[in-house]
């Protein structure tokens, strides 16, 4: 499984045509970062680039403020909050195998 640092399973996206292998593969500027007005996903520069881990399930913080915070306006907060528990729980299995 190709897990984002923050746990999207790049291999199941929808986006990933458009997107190429993830965010690892593109240091965390994927096709639709320039949407949000930043220049690098902020989990990613927190995770990989401050932090030095391979993905979030490293951080003992996890999940931190910032996957509540860093939300795609196209989702409900329900559905948010659904994505975020499943990608914590992503990281959390890989951490462990």
């Amino acid at each position: 499984m190709n897990l984002s640092p923050c746990g999207i399973n790049c291999d199941a996206c929808p986006l990933k045509e458009k997107c190429g292998s993830g965010c690892q593969q593109s240091c965390g500027k994927p096709f639709y970062i320039e949407n949000f007005g930043v220049e690098r996903c902020p989990i990613y520069a927190c995770s990989v680039n401050r932090k030095g881990y391979k993905t979030c399930g490293e951080c003992a913080e996890l999940p931190c403020r910032l996957f509540y915070d860093w939300k795609d306006p196209s989702m409900s907060d329900e559905e948010h909050r659904q994505a975020v528990n499943i990608n914590v729980a992503l990281l959390k299995e890989e951490t462990i195998q």
